[in-house]
């Protein structure tokens, strides 16, 4: 989504910033929105995290489940 926007898109962006916000707003809003992406960023690592870990207890519960097969099976 953002990866289409070129740098003449980012500057009309921040010059609609300051006229709408003005230069004393500016760096309060830079900063929430910094925070705001940060933090967006640092659940999405521990859900993937979570997921990855999950996954991978299933296939060894999964391994473990087909050789208690095996074993019976001999």
């Amino acid at each position: 989504m953002l990866s289409n926007i070129g740098v003449p898109g980012l500057i009309l962006i921040l010059v609609i910033a300051l006229v709408i916000f003005g230069p004393k707003k500016l760096p309060e809003i830079g900063r929430a929105v910094g925070e705001t992406l940060k933090e967006f960023k640092s659940s999405t690592r521990e859900l993937t995290k979570d997921d990855d870990q999950s996954t991978k207890h299933e296939n060894h519960q999964d391994k473990e489940e087909k050789d208690n097969k095996n074993e019976t099976l001999k």
